[in-house]
């Protein structure tokens, strides 16, 4: 990829040289010296997509907003978007469309839903954890109704959504990346433009799975330590101030001793993230066995509480095979 996008095909898209086109105010958000003359839609207005369709509308796009909860696209009209009764209503005049949904399976159908209301030459960016056979499939079918598809998974969660600061990973095809990367750096902080479609889809289940391995093995040292007489405090102390200190000890740890477990982000969305992966080794004949024991754990995790239980009682699980528990209290469950 050229250090400077090309020139967008679309006359509607003017062409950004990357940071300076935007400045940012008090709260975080950048807002465009120019007025842009772009429209999007956002559909999937949760912890990646509200943050999304707000930096959008304080930068001075135009934002059809759309979600199933009201009160979610009601905090994106509060700063400027507007509202968008169906997703069918969402897309119709945007030039831009962002999706950030559950699963394949939410992108199989809204596709359906959408594609047949785009406008011809109209860019979907897709945001969301994705397979790489759903993320080609999609590219086909936007293809056969003369729309253009660009791969954008993010990385960051709710809070770098909210700060404009997400890693995006973009796969797609040249001048179409070029067309949107205005609209990307609004909400990213750091960009990569991969290759082809369906690269950044790779890229963003390759690493997500460090999250979830990084835990499991966080878990398993504190154990470790426990077992063999340190108070858990110290010990989640000791990694967090040594070699193996990672995102994992610092924001999770603390879950983890509290009994807490971290209950943002459900343990449906992870092993959902971890069958993704799995499915990828298998699509491109990677031999990852530690990253299957970890998958099957997250699985686990999920059939004993619950889709919507907290992400982290997978920590419960290891504990209660070693009849060792790094806090006072057991999670409740049926």
């Amino acid at each position: 990829m050229a250090d400077e996008p090309a020139p967008p095909r679309d006359p509607v898209l003017r062409p950004c040289h990357r940071r300076p086109c935007c400045t940012r105010d008090r709260t975080g958000g950048r807002v465009g010296r120019l007025v842009p003359s772009l429209s999007t839609a956002v559909i999937g207005l949760g912890n990646i997509g509200g943050g999304v369709a707000r930096n959008l509308a304080r930068a001075g796009f135009h934002v059809n907003a759309a979600d199933l909860d009201p009160a979610k696209v009601d905090r994106v009209v509060d700063v400027g978007g507007h509202v968008a009764d169906s997703a069918q209503r969402a897309v119709v005049d945007a030039d831009v469309v962002f999706t950030s949904l559950p699963g394949p399976k939410h992108l199989t159908a809204i596709a359906e839903q959408i594609l047949p209301s785009m406008k011809s030459d109209a860019i979907w960016v897709e945001l969301s954890t994705n397979d790489l056979k759903t993320a080609r499939q999609l590219g086909e079918q936007c293809a056969s109704h003369n729309v253009r598809f660009v791969d954008a998974p993010v990385s960051g969660g709710p809070e770098g959504a909210e700060a404009g600061t997400l890693s995006i990973f973009v796969g797609g095809n040249d001048d179409d990346v070029a067309a949107v990367m205005p609209l990307l750096e609004t909400v990213g902080g750091k960009v990569d433009h991969l290759g082809p479609g369906g690269t950044g889809v790779v890229a963003k289940i390759a690493q997500v799975t460090l999250c979830y391995t990084q835990t499991v093995t966080l878990i398993e040292s504190l154990i470790l330590g426990v077992k063999g007489g340190i108070e858990p405090a110290k010990m989640l102390d000791l990694i967090q101030n040594s070699a193996g200190s990672s995102y994992c000890a610092t924001a999770y740890g603390p879950e983890i001793i509290a009994g807490t477990y971290d209950a943002s982000f459900p343990i449906s969305h992870a092993a959902k993230d971890m069958r993704l992966a799995m499915d990828l080794a298998r699509t491109v004949d990677a031999d990852l066995p530690f990253m299957a024991e970890v998958a099957e754990l997250y699985q686990r995790t999920e059939t004993e509480y619950g889709p919507g239980a907290a992400h982290l009682l997978a920590a419960q699980m290891i504990e209660r095979t070693n009849h060792t528990l790094l806090h006072e209290k057991d999670a409740t469950h049926d």
